[in-house]
C-alpha cells in the first residue's frame, strides 16, 4: 500500500532491527530500494506540493540509496532535489547491498540530479523540504564529522523534514537518542522537534519499537508508514516474529440497556493518607482516582482513607464528599474485599503498608499503584504476598512509572528508560502480574502476552493526578469483568485518547 498515516484504532505489529534485517534478506528477490525511493518522493510531495527545491542529505549507506531514489524521482517530476551525499562512487561495498546503491547512484546521475558538498548556502530561503536519508536501521553510534554538522544544520531550519524510516541517531529497538552528542545542543527535551518546524518520518518495511516510545514520539513527529509491497505481517520469516504490538482499544461487547449498577462490580480506592501532625492530606489522589472509577463505568465504588497508622482515618464513617456525592466512603473493616476489586496506592503514603498484607491475601483483582508499589519494592514479604497471587487465581495490574519500576526492579531509572520494553516484561515476568510501564509510549506486558506500545497521550499527562485517573479506570474494567490484559489494553488507550481530545 502506499504510505499512510497510522490509525490508532488498529493493532500494527512492531518488529525490532534483527526482525527487520531477516525480512531485508527474506526479500532480498524485490527492489526493495527502489520502492522505499518512489514512497520517499510521492510522500515529499504530498507534503509539500509546491516545493521546488528540496535538500536530500544522503548518508553512505542502503538509507542513503533511499534519498538518491528519491532525489531521481522528484527531479524527472520537475523539481530541483540537491543532493548532499557522504558516499564513495568508487569504493561502494559488493553484494547486493553495494549493487544497489549502484544502481540508485546510476539513476540519480542519469536525471541529472545536482550534487553538492555541503549544504546550499540560505538553504532557510530556498529549500521548501529537507529528507534526511543519512542514518536509518544500521545506525550504531551517533553521527560525526559532516553528517553530525548537516544534522545539526537541518534540525534548526524552520523547512519541514521528511526522516527517512528512522531520525538519524535514533536507536529502532528503545526509541533512545544513541548518544546526547547526536541531539540537538540547546533542546530541553532531547530529539524534540524544533518548535518552529514540522517534522515527518516514514516508516519502511517495518514499524519499530523506537518509533513509538521514549524519544521516538517526539523526534519522529507525524509517522507515516509504507510495507514496500511486502505485508510484512502475513509473509514474516521464521525468526522475524513481533517483539510488541501498537495497542489499540480491543472490542467489547456494548452493555444491555436492561441492566444495574449491581452488574458492573464494585471499585473500592484505598489510599488518600492523611496524617494531621504533620500537615500531610493526600486524599485527592484517593477521590481522583474514586472518580475516574465511577466514570469508567464501576457499578458503585466505594472509598476507604488511611490515618498515619495505616487504619482508617476516623473511627466514625468518613464524611461525604459534597463535590461527587455519588462515592461512598467507608471504614476499611467494613469493606467485603473478597468480593471487590480494588484499587490501592493512590496518595497512600506510608501508611498504606500496613493495610497491604490483609488487601493483597483478600481482594480477588487489584490494581497496585504509586505508594503501594513503593512499598512492595522495599519489603520481600510483599513481593513473595504479590506472587503468590496468581497461584490463588488473583489477579493484579502494577502500574509503575519509570522511577517506580526502577525500584521494583532494583535498579535505576537509566536502567529502565534505556530499554522500555524489556523493563516492562521483567516487571511482568518477576511479580506474575501485568504491568503497565508509564510514560512517553506506555508499554503493557504480562507473562502471556506480547507487549504493547501505546500510542496515545500527550504531555497534558504529566501532571499530578493522571496516575490515579488511570488507576480508577482500570479498576472499573476489572470490575465489569474484563481480564487484565484487556483492561490494562483498553485503560491506557482510553486516558492517552482522552488527553489527545482535550
Amino acid at each position: 500500500m502506499p504510505p499512510h498515516r497510522l490509525d490508532s484504532h488498529r493493532p500494527y505489529p512492531l518488529f525490532d532491527a534483527a526482525a527487520t534485517r531477516r525480512m531485508e534478506q527474506a526479500f532480498a528477490d524485490a527492489p526493495l530500494m527502489q520502492r522505499a525511493g518512489l514512497a520517499v518522493a510521492h510522500l515529499a510531495l504530498a507534503l509539500a506540493p509546491h516545493a521546488r527545491t528540496i535538500w536530500i542529505a544522503c548518508g553512505p549507506g542502503n538509507n542513503g540509496g533511499d534519498g538518491l531514489e528519491a532525489a531521481a524521482h522528484l527531479r524527472l517530476w520537475g523539481r530541483r532535489p540537491i543532493v548532499t551525499w557522504l558516499g564513495d562512487a568508487g569504493a561502494l561495498p559488493s553484494g547486493p547491498g553495494g549493487d544497489g546503491l549502484r544502481r540508485a547512484l546510476q539513476r540519480a546521475q542519469q536525471a541529472q540530479v545536482e550534487f553538492a558538498a555541503q549544504p546550499p548556502a540560505h538553504l532557510d530561503a530556498t529549500c521548501d523540504l529537507c529528507i534526511d536519508a543519512l542514518l536509518g536501521l544500521g545506525a550504531t553510534r551517533a553521527p560525526e564529522g559532516r553528517m553530525a554538522q548537516w544534522l545539526q544544520h537541518m534540525r534548526h531550519l524552520a523547512t519541514p523534514v521528511l526522516a527517512v524510516d528512522l531520525p538519524t541517531g535514533l536507536d529502532a529497538d528503545t526509541g533512545q537518542w544513541l548518544q546526547a552528542s547526536a541531539t540537538p545542543d540547546d533542546s530541553p527535551n532531547p530529539g524534540a522537534p524544533a518548535p518552529q518546524r514540522r517534522q515527518h518520518t516514514l516508516a519502511l518495511l517495518t514499524l519499530k519499537p523506537g518509533l513509538f516510545t521514549l524519544h521516538g514520539r517526539d523526534a519522529c513527529g507525524t509517522l507515516w508508514f509504507d510495507d514496500l509491497g511486502t505485508d510484512t505481517c502475513a509473509n514474516a520469516p521464521a525468526g522475524a516474529e513481533p517483539v510488541a504490538w501498537l495497542n489499540a482499544p480491543p472490542l467489547l461487547p456494548a452493555r444491555p440497556h436492561a441492566s444495574h449498577k449491581g452488574d458492573w462490580g464494585d471499585v473500592a480506592v484505598i489510599g488518600g493518607a492523611r496524617d494531621a501532625a504533620c500537615g500531610l492530606n493526600m486524599a485527592g489522589a484517593a477521590w481522583l482516582a474514586a472518580s475516574a472509577a465511577l466514570h469508567g463505568g464501576a457499578g458503585r465504588v466505594w472509598v476507604t482513607l488511611l490515618g498515619d497508622d495505616g487504619a482508617p482515618a476516623a473511627a466514625a464513617i468518613p464524611p461525604v464528599n459534597l463535590a461527587q456525592p455519588e462515592l461512598m466512603a467507608r471504614r476499611l473493616d467494613t469493606l467485603e474485599l473478597p468480593r471487590l476489586t480494588v484499587v490501592c496506592g493512590c496518595g497512600g503514603g506510608q501508611p498504606v503498608c500496613a493495610t497491604l498484607p490483609q488487601l493483597l491475601r483478600a481482594a480477588p483483582r487489584m490494581v497496585l499503584d504509586a505508594d503501594a508499589l513503593n512499598a512492595i519494592a522495599q519489603d520481600a514479604a510483599l513481593q513473595r504476598a504479590l506472587r503468590q497471587r496468581t497461584q490463588r487465581a488473583q489477579t493484579t495490574i502494577l502500574t509503575p512509572h519509570p522511577l517506580e519500576a526502577a525500584r521494583l526492579l532494583g535498579c535505576t531509572t537509566a536502567q529502565i528508560q534505556a530499554d522500555r520494553l524489556a523493563a516492562a516484561r521483567a516487571l511482568a515476568r518477576q511479580f506474575e502480574a501485568t504491568a503497565i510501564l508509564k510514560g512517553s509510549g506506555t508499554i503493557i506486558a504480562a507473562p502471556d502476552h506480547t507487549p504493547r506500545i501505546n500510542p496515545t497521550g500527550n504531555a497534558r499527562l504529566a501532571i499530578p493526578g493522571a496516575g490515579d485517573a488511570l488507576a480508577g479506570l482500570l479498576g472499573a474494567h476489572l470490575a465489569a469483568g474484563c481480564s487484565p490484559w484487556d483492561a490494562a489494553c483498553l485503560a491506557v488507550w482510553q486516558h492517552g485518547r482522552v488527553a489527545d481530545q482535550w
